[in-house]
């Protein structure tokens, strides 16, 4: 089993990356820390909601339709940069490697930490609703029996 710190790091150097790329293409300075401020609660509420549908929609997926995961995730993101004040960063990794852009999409380092935690919170709720509501029911009507007296 993998420990859980190599797929995030994985996800958080590759975000990095794909930062320097992007700032490459667009012909800026390569190394940047942002200055751009992402903080108070209705920031905090939008990345927890933004997660909180993004799990959703993953869980969801996995549930029902599992190949088509990725075109689910991909409208779930374009809509929720719209419908959500925080631009719906929605993945830790993201707002890390978004620390360091200082451009529009950039977030100060200062405040990834309560982006991070309302990510993490809107996750666990998000996992907590979906395993309710898509939970295996005994629908009988017959009392549960104990095995080994029917």
């Amino acid at each position: 089993m993998r420990p859980l710190s190599t797929p995030a790091l994985a996800q958080v150097l590759g975000g990095i990356a794909g930062t320097l790329i992007a700032h490459a293409m667009f012909d800026l300075q390569l190394f940047q820390v942002s200055e751009t401020a992402r903080t108070g609660t209705g920031q905090w509420i939008a990345e927890a909601v933004a997660t909180f549908g993004l799990v959703l929609t993953i869980l969801a997926g996995l549930r029902f339709r599992g190949d088509a995961i990725p075109w689910l995730v991909g409208l779930y993101i374009t809509a929720a940069y719209w419908f959500t004040a925080s631009t719906s960063f929605a993945n830790p990794a993201v707002a890390v490697a978004r620390a360091f852009t200082n451009t529009f999409s950039g977030i100060r380092p200062t405040d990834v930490p309560l982006f991070v935690v309302a990510e993490v919170l809107g996750a666990l709720v998000a996992a907590a609703i979906v395993g309710w509501m898509l939970a295996e029911r005994n629908t009988s009507t017959s009392p549960p029996t104990v095995k080994g007296t029917e």
